[in-house]
């Protein structure tokens, strides 16, 4: 794995992205403060080609079966991309362009474009998937580990969620949606919820900080169960959408979304 990292910078905000472990944001600070759990596996990744739990891994591009790596038993989880390299497609002082071809595991040819543009006050994230032959079904997204507390604080309240759900998918008992809206219960969750308005969350750091999650999609999956993070992860389908939901990759359409995370001192 590549330790390069490349690094954006607009007024007292900034952010590095490691196109050597899966196009993650390994940073995004706002006036030094770190918002972003760190870690290997943490700050923030795309789920791509699919966002989520598939369950058991299988899914069908028509009628044709397919088969993913099972790696979180009994389901495949969160895409390829997070453990795959990307390239350096352009960088300048603000913003960044990566790619990544689609290969196995993933049975279908096809490239992925993400782009990371910094401003002083938001940051905006874009993802692009395109075929190189035949459609197939797929989904595009974000998980991003936000810290509980920020900067030397270690206990207290920490970071409140503030969002207004039209629904949530009832979890069955192997994580996944059931087919079934309810009215959104109370945390903790590990839980996708719908906004058919697009996607608003907003997180509180009290006296600190307050940032807006924003995306014309409908979907958001809450994690809030660890004890140091929460995450907020709009995303193009609820899980196992690859079967549920399907968005279709063709010749002429690529799947492209887009989530905006602004912020303002308190």
């Amino acid at each position: 794995m590549s330790s390069e990292e490349i690094r954006l910078a607009a007024g007292f905000a900034d952010v590095t992205v490691q196109p050597g472990n899966g196009c993650r944001l390994g940073s995004l600070r706002i006036d030094g403060v770190e918002l972003l759990r760190q870690g290997e596996r943490y700050g923030s990744f795309p789920m791509v080609p699919w966002c989520g739990r598939t369950r058991e891994g299988r899914f069908r591009n028509g009628g044709i079966p397919h088969r993913l790596p099972v790696n979180s038993p009994p389901h495949a989880i969160h895409g390829t991309a997070r453990d795959a390299a990307w390239n350096t497609a352009r960088v300048s002082a603000t913003e960044a362009v990566f790619t990544y071809d689609l290969t196995d595991p993933w049975p279908y040819p096809g490239r992925v474009t993400q782009v990371v543009e910094l401003t002083e006050d938001a940051l905006t994230l874009r993802l692009a998937i395109e075929t190189y032959g035949d459609s197939f079904p797929a989904q595009a997204g974000w998980h991003p580990w936000f810290n509980r507390h920020l900067g030397d604080a270690r206990e207290g309240e920490g970071v409140r969620l503030g969002f207004d759900a039209a629904w949530q998918e009832q979890r069955g008992d192997d994580h996944l949606p059931t087919g079934t809206r309810i009215d959104p219960a109370p945390g903790p969750w590990d839980d996708c919820f719908g906004m058919p308005d697009g996607v608003d969350v907003t997180l509180t750091w009290p006296g600190r900080l307050e940032l807006n999650v924003a995306s014309r999609e409908q979907w958001v999956v809450i994690y809030d169960e660890p004890a140091e993070a929460v995450c907020v992860e709009p995303q193009t389908g609820p899980p196992d959408g690859l079967n549920t939901l399907p968005r279709l990759v063709t010749p002429v359409e690529p799947l492209e979304t887009a989530t905006t995370w602004s912020w303002r001192r308190l």
